[in-house]
């Protein structure tokens, strides 16, 4: 039994010597491959960092449109990324068959598992190719988010509300709903209503509203402003105010008139009721 224990010991002894002499044969090599592999990320990095700037500089002066710059500049950095990981990797001795292999397996896995995030990047291509928006406009999405748009991303798009407030919104949700978009046009017509009272002069009423909208700074005269009897209510007959102005005056030009509106009205003895309901009692013993 000692005998053995002893020839053990020997073997062991002689499997570790082994594995030192194979980690010092190869130890050179295997330093040096990883000192290339870091200097090879780092030096790539910089390459794509100079690469991403100089784009970005063809791009303005293409005056490629700024969603669109944003959303190349992103997928080009991606992409030499992932480039620049294969190089360090094989670098390290992987053989690129393999790795390839391992890449369309998980590929496929990940394609799988991220048919959301994929659909997102399809819906991204499909906002910068039909453009039903762009950065600065301010659009409302179907489910009632309003906001400018900031950026436009590979997977989404994000908005700044009147708050002050940033919503991500996925690209595929975007390009398969309905979208309002207010800056689309350069001009925007504003369209509300003012009740008068039922006992009121209704053509007295639109003269005045109509001198109200002409001496107006921000109304324009084409198309022309309207003031429209819409519908008699319960408590009013309601005068539609429909007037354009350009989309960087219109809630300034909205304000205004509301203001104006009811000031000239009560000056021309104009009465603006506010709901209100008669009630009459009845007594059965008379």
């Amino acid at each position: 039994m000692q005998d053995l224990s002893i020839e053990n010991v020997g073997q062991i002894e002689k499997h570790w010597d082994k594995f030192i002499d194979s980690v010092v044969a190869h130890a050179p090599g295997f330093i040096s491959a990883i000192i290339s592999a870091i200097l090879i990320l780092l030096i790539g990095l910089w390459i794509i960092k100079l690469l991403s700037r100089f784009i970005e500089k063809i791009f303005e002066k293409q005056h490629i449109d700024v969603s669109i710059r944003r959303f190349l500049g992103n997928l080009i950095n991606w992409v030499l990324k992932i480039m620049l990981f294969i190089v360090v990797v094989t670098q390290l001795g992987v053989q690129t068959s393999t790795f390839v292999a391992i890449i369309g397996a998980a590929g496929l896995a990940i394609g799988l598992a991220l048919q959301g995030s994929l659909a997102n990047f399809a819906g991204g291509v499909l906002i910068l190719t039909l453009k039903p928006f762009r950065v600065g406009d301010f659009i409302s999405t179907a489910s009632g988010i309003s906001g400018t748009v900031q950026i436009i991303d590979i997977f989404n798009t994000r908005l700044n509300t009147p708050q002050n407030q940033v919503i991500v919104i996925p690209n595929g949700e975007l390009s398969n709903s309905s979208i309002t978009n207010y800056s689309g046009m350069p001009t925007r017509r504003t369209w509300f209503d003012i009740g008068v009272g039922y006992g009121s002069d209704l053509k007295k009423a639109k003269e005045v509203l109509l001198t109200v909208i002409k001496n107006n700074e921000f109304a324009y005269d084409e198309p022309a402003p309207q003031v429209v009897v819409t519908a008699l209510g319960d408590s009013a007959i309601n005068l539609s105010i429909r007037v354009t102005t350009s989309n960087e005056n219109f809630w300034t030009m909205h304000e205004q008139l509301i203001i104006d509106c009811k000031e000239a009205l009560d000056a021309a003895g104009i009465e603006i009721p506010f709901p209100q309901r008669d009630v009459h009692l009845i007594n059965k013993d008379t």
